[in-house]
């Protein structure tokens, strides 16, 4: 059974294929188009994946999508309505993206798939969709090198589930917990992305980095303020300090007034204050992180962990997880953002869906490594750089 996993139309578009339960080739779009978190259609990374397999396109047994997009066109409106009047601006503009296109999910993969890829294949009676949470756990636990494992899966958000505690043995993965939006670690991060002048879901790294420079000064500012940490690592955001549900902002006036005034200018100086923010907020993602870990190390008895979402890509409070001894062993999915949503999909379709078998693990990564995509020969890559005009010394 040859498997095609899509993730595309949010960021970081990518494509994988699964064969017989193995990954064979996964790429992510932005690596063709040279557009950083390209969110379209991944036409060329599928063309790789195909490439790279041997495959042609009517080979395909199974294509499914990363996320189900009617689950979370629900929390869309759920969301207006319960802070409405508030927010008819940022409801008004994103409600004609949807009504005229992201409904018809299914249609528009269709069309794309046909147009792009091969107009000959019957594309809609292969097509699924796998929720955006089971896509990232599958990711994770799947390739792993363990029979058993505890999963957690952090991120922005999905359909809304935005924290997710799970068991992951044989070929079944068992939900324990949820943490539902609006409350959300990796919005809370991305808050302080925007606060301290970055671009969201895309300048996260940034505050990472910039934290080693400051000093965690705000860390009881936002335990007591914005949010509620609970022992076992649940937690709830004081929504009042955010945008996000109402506007086209993260945060607010509020916000501002709390942390001594408005957010930085993109590409403006960087003050003391960023990097001391930038220092508080991993402080508090580091304490969630490990609470949560130790939560539901407690709560499974599992000694193995699995980390996936884009929560996960921060490999700081992932050092300090491992070094905390909590589990005996961690293994984390290298693609753990929505790229890595495409295998995970497609390993969700072949274990849960179609029953598939998993193998007993070898070595440490069922994936081989997260160099899954074309690779090319030195006169390959000769003919490209004399076609350029390029100075090179071979």
């Amino acid at each position: 059974m040859i498997i095609l996993g899509i993730s595309a139309y949010y960021h970081d578009s990518a494509a994988c294929i699964v064969r017989d339960g193995e990954i064979v080739a996964a790429a992510q779009e932005e690596r063709f188009t040279r557009i950083k978190h390209d969110p379209s259609f991944p036409t060329e990374a599928i063309k790789s994946c195909l490439a790279v397999a041997g495959l042609r396109p009517g080979d395909v047994d199974q294509v499914v999508f990363y996320d189900k997009p009617f689950l979370k066109f629900e929390r869309l409106l759920e969301t207006y309505l319960a802070f409405s009047p508030k927010g008819f601006r940022s409801f008004a503009a994103s409600m004609p993206v949807w009504v005229k296109d992201k409904l018809f999910q299914k249609a528009n993969l269709r069309k794309e798939l046909s147009a792009n890829i091969d107009d000959s294949v019957d594309w809609g009676e292969r097509l699924l969709f796998s929720e955006h949470h089971v896509s990232h756990a599958a990711s994770a636990y799947f390739p792993s090198p363990f029979d058993r494992a505890a999963i957690l899966t952090m991120d922005g958000v999905g359909e809304w589930v935005t924290t997710s505690l799970a068991v992951g043995s044989g070929n079944a993965l068992q939900v324990r917990k949820e943490i539902r939006f609006p409350h959300s670690l990796g919005l809370l991060y991305s808050a302080f992305t925007y606060y301290t002048g970055f671009k969201v879901n895309s300048g996260e790294y940034k505050v990472m980095g910039l934290a080693p420079y400051g000093e965690p000064k705000y860390v009881d500012a936002i335990r007591d303020n914005v949010v509620d940490i609970r022992e076992d690592g649940s937690f709830f955001l004081d929504m009042s300090f955010f945008d996000y549900c109402t506007n086209l902002k993260m945060t607010n006036a509020r916000f501002d007034a709390l942390f001594g005034g408005p957010p930085r200018a993109p590409e403006s100086r960087l003050t003391q204050r960023e990097m001391d923010l930038a220092a508080s907020v991993q402080k508090i993602t580091e304490e969630i992180v490990l609470k949560l870990a130790r939560g539901i190390a407690k709560d499974t008895g599992e000694r193995n962990l699995c980390l996936a979402g884009g929560v996960a890509l921060n490999c700081v409070a992932n050092g300090k997880l491992l070094r905390e001894g909590i589990f005996d062993d961690i293994w984390i999915q290298p693609a753990a953002g929505d790229a890595g949503g495409a295998v995970g999909a497609a390993l969700a379709v072949h274990y849960m869906m179609n029953g598939g078998e998993r193998p007993p693990p070898k070595g440490k990564d069922a994936m081989k490594g997260a160099y899954l995509g074309p690779d090319f020969s030195d006169d390959e890559i000769e003919q490209r750089l004399a076609a350029a005009g390029a100075v090179f010394k071979i």
